[in-house]
């Protein structure tokens, strides 16, 4: 073929010269074709931000790049539109020969969302006959393409119109540690999302591939009966009631754990086709240990439908990594999911005399021991009931040692085993939630003698009442807890995760001071174990009550939780409170083994993006590191500019009554970065107001939308006494900054005998600064972000 292409919205695909074979139809449908010559691709990212991750992956800030071979999968008439530029191939048969196998190995990439275009071209259960002249509907649209770059190697760029963003771009890539990750270069809109109404929530977090599809259809109550059989099996069968939001397809995906096989699918009372189809390898889907799992309907789904499936599966999910301590945690989610969606959980449970099960809800048997009755057959039975609508459901089984404390009306209850994992002798520290923990030089350590052996049942009491602490710290600040108890169980591993109403924490959360001091010599890595309970605690506000909306909004769960634990440390232990601030900050700023600064990895708005090969911790220390300074400056910000209210983290705070709002306003609900910072601007005082405007746009374009950490100075100060009054006047640099940083910049004044005095904020916008600005008489100096309330560069 010669001179054919491929246009869709920013995205321009040459085939210049070269040789084209098509797949073979099906039910009258070409659906791929592949190409080897001469080729170009053009694809412009929007924006700023979309252009920066592109070029920390290509080193161009467009995608411009010549190749040789390319795989094309459609589910529209591109094989048609190419049809004019076809020509007699000399070499047809040897061609077809030599890709065919890598056609064949390729079409397992987008089978599955080829199936749901063309799903409803499948007979109906009252139907034998295909329809081949069937085809997707006109605003389903699918082009994936995987190139062979001159000089990027194999990527991939797709355009999918059911997509929420459109165009993604990326590369499987293996990082220095030996992990394969998938870059996401680029992923953007090129089209407005379909209008929903406020009812018709999409929920988010599906599979990679699986929120292309328009969701039609809302989970609204999970029965599940499960059998766990330790050390590793669990059986399981599902009932899931959904609404149908609006007329939709046949064809709907859930993730499930890949150590689980689904036996049977049933969609009112009638069995139902299903595919369990593995993760690509190296994506989010992979890592997380889930397959996709696709159930077809017997006819499309109609707006107002009430629809009800039973899934029935098994298999070995549960690890064990000790005696009495078992997890599913890291082997992927234990029921069919559709993604974070308010959802009412029925959990029953059946498992063996000798184990404590714990699960989020409320015990039905809570006067029975261990929440449990016994069976006919001797086994223990619990059930768990939510007490509101939650986003996901979990259980921990293990054997044991209770301990209770109260935080007011909420009971607050560990639960640890006497001893630890088998490996956990060799185990770095852990990590807060489900992100691997970054590597950290270790100096040499004194070994202590003869050191007792771990156990985290011996300091089970102690986390019970530092986590009690945090529920009541919290709740009078944001709310009452959502739920009636809090169980925090141990979980074996450096990570901890959170439930409603249920944590899993590591056993390194368990340790005694001294135990964390044979770990680190670092006084601030000691105290980020101590805040571990405080962080997940945290998130039964935000995460749990409060959920984010794509993953562009889910740094804000990692980073308030964080926030509000440092808000309680900062009470008891200010300077504590400022080392793990510097701490986030030096993290951000020291480069790694590569020579990359992990602040450069993105803004905190690319959320699970930021996990790459690139930066195999970048997303720890983005959304973490990142994300706890950027509450951190709005809050120093409201507070400067309502010196009355002491910066103590109580109630009548501006930062802390605008969280009240929050949770008032979205518990229950998703919520958008947007949406958190017009909370925060509903009362925003008028020296905060960037150009006049109630808003903080300013704020969302520069600093979480962005990356820089800037160098702030003072220059050229000079004062001028008037007739009552003194004004000084200079100018601020900023440095290494982005164009369009504005920062809200605090001004000390200095007079002899007194300490430093806020005399205002400057708003710093663009690389110089002049202001000018009244200051108490004898001042002979000022100051800068004395109290380093701003994410800078302090060299």
């Amino acid at each position: 073929m010669r001179e054919g292409s491929i246009d869709r919205p920013s995205l321009h695909i040459s085939l210049d010269d070269g040789t084209i074979a098509f797949t073979q139809d099906v039910l009258g449908r070409i659906t791929g074709a592949f190409f080897e010559g001469d080729g170009e691709i053009l694809l412009i990212p929007p924006n700023k931000v979309e252009r920066k991750s592109m070029s920390l992956f290509t080193g161009m800030a467009i995608l411009e790049e010549r190749f040789s071979t390319a795989y094309i999968r459609f589910n529209d008439s591109t094989a048609a539109e190419l049809q004019p530029s076809l020509r007699e191939p000399d070499d047809a048969p040897d061609f077809i020969a030599h890709w065919k196998e890598t056609a064949q190995n390729l079409a397992e990439i987008d089978a599955m969302r080829l199936l749901a275009s063309f799903c409803d071209m499948l007979p109906a259960d009252n139907d034998s006959t295909l329809k081949p002249a069937a085809a997707p509907r006109d605003d389903d649209r699918l082009l994936h393409v995987r190139l062979q770059g001159n000089t990027l190697g194999v990527f991939d760029v797709l355009f999918d119109s059911e997509a929420q963003e459109q165009i993604e771009a990326g590369q499987p890539k293996t990082a220095e540690n030996g992990t394969l990750y998938y870059d996401v270069w680029t992923s953007f809109s090129v089209e407005k999302a379909r209008s929903k109404g406020p009812q018709e929530q999409v929920p988010q977090s599906l599979p990679e591939n699986s929120e292309s599809f328009e969701d039609p259809i809302f989970p609204r109550a999970y029965v599940i009966d499960a059998q766990v059989k330790p050390p590793k099996e669990l059986d399981a069968e599902v009932k899931l009631d959904l609404d149908v939001l609006h007329d939709g397809s046949r064809f709907l995906i859930f993730e499930l754990s890949r150590f689980l096989k689904l036996q049977t699918v049933e969609a009112d009372g009638h069995a139902v086709e299903f595919i369990q189809n593995p993760a690509g390898e190296g994506t989010r889907l992979a890592r997380s240990g889930n397959d996709m799992v696709a159930v077809i309907l017997p006819q499309p789904v109609r707006k107002g439908q009430k629809l009800t499936l039973r899934f029935v599966y098994g298999g070995e999910v549960l690890a064990e990594a000790g005696k009495g301590l078992l997890y599913v945690g890291a082997r992927g989610t234990w029921y069919p999911n559709r993604g974070l969606a308010m959802c009412d959980f029925d959990l029953t449970f059946h498992y063996p005399p000798g184990w404590t099960l714990l699960a989020t809800g409320k015990s039905a048997t809570p006067s029975l021991p261990h929440n449990a009755a016994q069976s006919a057959d001797g086994d223990q039975v619990s059930r768990w009931i939510s007490e509101r609508p939650i986003p996901v459901a979990g259980f921990d089984l293990g054997k044991y040692v209770r301990v209770a404390v109260r935080a007011g009306d909420v009971s607050v209850e560990t639960y640890a085993t006497a001893g630890v994992e088998k490996d956990f002798p060799n185990s770095p520290a852990p990590s807060i939630d489900t992100i691997p923990v970054p590597s950290r030089r270790k100096m040499p350590e004194p070994q202590p003698v003869a050191p007792l052996a771990p156990s985290p049942a011996r300091n089970a009491t102690v986390v019970a009442e530092l986590a009690a602490q945090a529920v009541r710290y919290y709740a009078e600040r944001f709310g009452p807890f959502p739920y009636s108890k809090l169980a925090l169980t141990q979980m074996p591993g450096r990570e901890s995760q959170g439930w409603p109403g249920l944590v899993f924490l590591s056993s390194y959360a368990f340790l005694s001071p001294e135990e964390r001091r044979q770990i680190h010599s670092n006084p601030a890595l000691q105290l980020s174990d101590q805040q571990v309970p405080a962080h997940e605690a945290a998130h039964q506000w935000w995460g749990d009550l409060v959920i984010w909306q794509t993953y562009r909004d889910q740094w804000f769960s990692e980073g308030l939780a964080n926030y509000s634990s440092l808000m309680m440390l900062q009470q008891n232990n200010p300077q504590g409170f400022r080392q793990l601030l510097e701490k986030y900050r030096q993290d951000l700023l020291e480069k790694d083994k590569a020579g990359n600064l992990p602040k450069d990895a993105g803004p905190v708005t690319l959320g699970s993006r930021l996990l790459s090969s690139r930066f195999p911790e970048g997303y720890e220390a983005i959304s973490y590191g990142r994300g706890t300074w950027l509450f951190h400056m709005l809050r120093t910000m409201l507070q400067d500019a309502s010196p009355n209210n002491p910066n103590s983290g109580n109630s009548e705070e501006p930062f802390v009554r605008s969280l009240r709002k929050l949770r008032e306003h979205y518990q229950g609900k998703s919520v958008t970065t947007r949406q958190i910072l017009d909370v925060f601007a509903e009362d925003l005082p008028p020296s905060l107001r960037y150009e006049g405007k109630s808003s903080l746009d300013w704020f969302f374009d520069g600093w979480i939308n962005g990356t820089s950490i800037p160098k702030l100075s003072l220059q050229s100060v000079k004062f001028i006494a008037k007739a009552d009054s003194v004004i000084a006047s200079g100018v601020i640099r900023q440095q290494d900054a982005e164009e369009n940083l504005v920062t809200s910049v605090p001004i000390y004044a200095v007079a002899s005998g007194k300490p430093p005095m806020l005399i205002g904020r400057v708003f710093a916008d663009g690389a110089e600064t002049p202001f000018h600005i009244a200051v108490p008489a004898g001042t002979h100096k000022l100051l800068l972000d004395p109290n380093e309330t701003i994410l800078r560069n302090p060299k």
